[in-house]
């Protein structure tokens, strides 16, 4: 995902976290602090689950490809590497340190720039192509919701963007007079 051979050095030792990082927003729908937050601990390799602690402390579980599982699996020693500190959060900084919020924020910004003209360019955006993508491929709302860590169903249809093409095809398909 979000890759270019123009872009990207394979050999640098960011590249893979970078790209991780990335994923992990988008495949999984996290919002910033949480995957600031995200501990060594949380990844469940048996299962293929992300443990995310949301809003109010909520916990829950989200699914994780098998990709995603084997680019967290060649990230740890590069992680180790790269660390300074004897902290347990799953992504560091460029120094060793973990995570905070204008370092995601610029991080995602600049990546995003890279790759997409649109013009608002935050991981937010990339939470909500996450729902967005789930709903247009058909999945449940209360599934997304989930997902999302949404306590209400209405903070959850503020992320459904249908497309015209997509209202078009259900209406043909579910309305007796089409």
């Amino acid at each position: 995902m979000f890759e270019t051979e123009a872009s990207i050095n394979e050999n640098d030792e960011h590249h893979l976290r970078d790209q991780l990082i990335l994923d992990i927003l988008y495949s999984c729908g996290l919002r910033r602090s949480e995957l600031m937050n995200l501990k060594l601990t949380d990844i469940d390799p048996s299962r293929k689950m992300i443990r995310v602690i949301g809003k109010g402390n909520k916990e829950r579980w989200i699914p994780i490809s098998g990709d995603l599982l084997s680019k967290l699996h060649h990230y740890l020693p590069v992680r180790a590497s790269m660390l300074k500190e004897g902290h347990s959060y799953l992504f560091i900084t460029n120094k060793g340190e973990p995570l905070y919020p204008k370092w995601v924020y610029n991080f995602v910004r600049n990546k995003l720039n890279l790759y997409t003209t649109i013009e608002r360019k935050s991981p937010h955006i990339l939470r909500h192509s996450f729902a967005t993508h789930l709903s247009d491929a058909g999945a449940d709302l209360n599934a997304v919701k989930t997902l999302l860590g949404h306590a209400s169903l209405a903070s959850t249809q503020v992320y459904m963007h249908n497309t015209v093409e997509k209202l078009k095809k259900i209406y043909d398909q579910a309305h007796p007079k089409s």
